[in-house]
């Protein structure tokens, strides 16, 4: 299958920010799959990493931020995401000592200050991923870990698909192709300690279930060039016809690709 129509730009952060933002507070209650990579990215962690200072790299609800202070209780944690609304939502539920408005490609941060920088389904929003590589190459101390995930080319494709055969405009949000990431973090200054690409499934009684998740997680369609307005009825009707042709057993399949990165920099 072809993924020519994935490059084009990226979304725009400041409306990825504006967006994450208006949904902090309906993600948690949608947010399983977010749930089930951030804790596959937390049992790809080096078993010998004891850090004094961690950053959660995109914490949106702080979710995995009260995770990582209860795994290392000794260290300080800082929690940055580019969304304020998401930060304010956050902060009061602790985890983090300080919580950061902050970009990946420019952190705000000292150079060799933190020894873990954790990031779930956060750096697929940036489109300069080497200079998140190079950032996070700058902030580390020697021997500290780049953990993240991420998203490719293949993530909610039978939506691509179906929207694809309804009008043939991008409704669905663009992502990196995995060899990208692959030649991107071969080249970067970090060691690449292991990067993989695994699918990960969810199912849906109805498409209007998984737009309605999509929505409330703030990741709909945040394209440059999406198509404006409002989608007709005869359009949306058209649509479930067309993702009703990927309906299994267990529902309608929604398919994330997920890439699971650990790198580390040299001592």
């Amino acid at each position: 299958m072809s993924d020519w129509h994935e490059q084009g730009p990226l979304p725009d952060k400041r409306r990825v920010a504006a967006s994450f933002s208006r949904a902090a507070a309906s993600y948690d209650s949608v947010a399983a799959l977010q749930r089930a990579v951030g804790v596959e990215l937390l049992a790809r962690l080096p078993a010998q990493l004891t850090p004094q200072r961690w950053l959660d790299l995109g914490c949106g609800t702080g979710h995995f931020s009260r995770v990582l202070a209860t795994r290392f209780p000794g260290a300080e944690g800082i929690a940055l995401d580019l969304a304020e609304g998401m930060l304010r939502h956050a902060r009061p539920q602790g985890g983090a000592q300080r919580f950061i408005a902050g970009d990946a490609e420019h952190l705000p941060l000292r150079d060799g200050s933190v020894d873990l920088i954790y990031s779930s389904l956060a750096v697929q929003w940036c489109a300069d991923f080497p200079a998140v590589l190079a950032e996070a190459h700058r902030v580390l101390r020697p021997g500290g870990v780049f953990a993240f995930a991420s998203l490719c080319v293949g993530t909610l494709q039978e939506l691509r698909d179906s929207w694809q055969s309804v009008d043939g405009f991008t409704h669905v949000n663009r992502f990196r192709r995995y060899v990208e990431y692959q030649s991107l973090c071969a080249e970067s200054p970090l060691l690449m300690l292991t990067l993989e690409r695994k699918a990960e499934r969810l199912h849906f009684a109805e498409v209007r279930h998984l737009t309605h998740e999509l929505k409330a997680l703030g990741a709909h369609n945040l394209n440059p060039g999406r198509p404006g307005g409002l989608t007709g009825r005869a359009r949306i009707r058209a649509l479930v016809e067309a993702y009703e042709r990927f309906r299994q057993p267990q529902g309608l399949p929604a398919t994330y690709q997920v890439v699971y990165g650990v790198l580390q920099k040299p001592f």
